[in-house]
C-alpha cells in the first residue's frame, strides 16, 4: 500500500522504539502531503526554521536530532519536508504537451482535509502492524494552527507497546503552496524534556 512507502526508513543508533515511531509518523505525514498538489490559496515557502535545544545533537540520519544522553534518554526531534514538485515554470509548448497527453494533475487539498479520526486510524494501524500487537495509539489533541500565516496542524499522541515505556509524540505539520514541513518531537514516559520541546516549538517559523 502507498502509506507503507516511508515506514521502513528505520533509524540507526536510536533504538527500535524511536525508529519505528518516527518512520510511522513520517509515513503518515507524507501520505497526505503526497496527495496535496499546488494550493492556489497558500503562499509559497522555501523552508522552515526552529531552534534545536543544546541537549540534542545531530544523528546519522539527516534532520534527526537525538538526546545527547542517548540511549539513556530516548527523546528526539525530527525535521523533514515534502516538495510536490509543482513550482516548476513550464513553457506554453510543455503545458500544451502535458494537456494533450492527459497528464495534468488535478488540484487537490487532501493534507488540508486531514482529520483526527483519519490520522489516528492510519497511524494506529501502522504501529500495530510494525509491533505485531495493539499498542493503544491515541491522539489526545488535534489542533489546527497558523505559523507566520501558514496553516497546519499540531498533533499530540501516545502509545505503549508491551514491555516498553509509554511514548509521547507531538507532530507539527505546516502547509505552503509547494512544500509541507514537519517537525516531530518524541519522548519516553520518563524523559524530562517537555520544557525543551516547548522552547523548540515556540521558535518555529516558515520562510
Amino acid at each position: 500500500m502507498k502509506r507503507n512507502t516511508y515506514l521502513h526508513r528505520l533509524l540507526h543508533g536510536a533504538g527500535l522504539m524511536l525508529a519505528v515511531a518516527l518512520s510511522v509518523a513520517a509515513g503518515v505525514v507524507f501520505l497526505f502531503a503526497s496527495m496535496a498538489y499546488a494550493r492556489d490559496n497558500l503562499e509559497p515557502a522555501s523552508y522552515c526554521s526552529f531552534v534545536i535545544p543544546p541537549d540534542f545533537v545531530p544523528s546519522q540520519e539527516k534532520g534527526l536530532f537525538i538526546n545527547q544522553n542517548n540511549p539513556m534518554e530516548s527523546s528526539s526531534i525530527k525535521y523533514d519536508f515534502y516538495d510536490n514538485g509543482l513550482d516548476v515554470i513550464l513553457t506554453n509548448r510543455e503545458k500544451a504537451a502535458i494537456k494533450e497527453a492527459g497528464e495534468e494533475k488535478p488540484v487537490a487539498d487532501e493534507s488540508m482535509s486531514l482529520t483526527k479520526e483519519i490520522y489516528q486510524e492510519t497511524v494506529a494501524a501502522a504501529y500495530n502492524s510494525q509491533y505485531g500487537q495493539d499498542v493503544g495509539f491515541v491522539v489526545s489533541s488535534f489542533d489546527k494552527i497558523t505559523v507566520d500565516g501558514y496553516p497546519g496542524y499540531r498533533i499530540v499522541s501516545s502509545y505503549q507497546a508491551a514491555d516498553e515505556e509509554k511514548v509521547h509524540q507531538t507532530v507539527y505539520m505546516l502547509l505552503s503552496k509547494y512544500r509541507t514541513f514537519t517537525i516531530s518531537m518524541q519522548r519516553a514516559e520518563d524523559d524530562d524534556c517537555e520544557a525543551l520541546f516547548e522552547e523548540c516549538a515556540s521558535s518555529i517559523h516558515v520562510h
